[in-house]
């Protein structure tokens, strides 16, 4: 079955009624973890952006702090699992402040981490490619977010 296109599926949408399209979103949210996720954000995190980085960051913080440091290959495991959720918040809210937020905040934890991630070339790699897209990421906000999120990025500089 090929899948509909944004534009078709927009339009379709227009001739329903709005109990259909509620059953629709409800029936949508039953068969996907990240769909139930993204309309929790839609319908009550959406509002308030702040709260939302900051639960963002909680959770983080909770899985830096279960990363098994027993080797190098767990902690890279665990690094990259913890950026790709990162990433897919930051997809949900569609913000960019947001995005770079979440970011500059995962390169703290990332540099704060013990053992050292000077000490393995791939985490460094990682840590040196996230700053980059930061970098990239702070050239497109407003001049004050700029100068702001500029300064927060050259102290993670190693």
């Amino acid at each position: 079955m090929k899948a509909a296109t944004v534009v078709q599926i927009k339009k379709e949408l227009q001739h329903r009624n709005p109990d259909e399209i509620l059953q629709l979103c409800l029936r949508l949210a039953r068969f996907k973890k990240e769909n139930k996720e993204l309309l929790t954000y839609l319908l009550f995190e959406a509002d308030s952006e702040e709260g939302y980085i900051e639960t963002i960051k909680a959770e983080v913080n909770e899985q830096f702090e279960l990363i098994n440091i027993a080797s190098f290959f767990y902690i890279k495991k665990s690094v990259r699992k913890i950026l790709r959720t990162i990433k897919k918040y930051a997809r949900y809210s569609g913000n960019k402040e947001t995005e770079v937020a979440l970011l500059l905040y995962f390169c703290e934890q990332l540099k704060g981490f013990n053992p050292s991630i000077k000490r393995n070339t791939t985490l460094t790699n990682l840590y040196e490619r996230q700053l980059v897209f930061i970098a990239k990421k702070i050239n497109v906000l407003h001049e004050d977010l700029q100068y702001d999120y500029g300064l927060a990025l050259d102290e993670l500089k190693l």
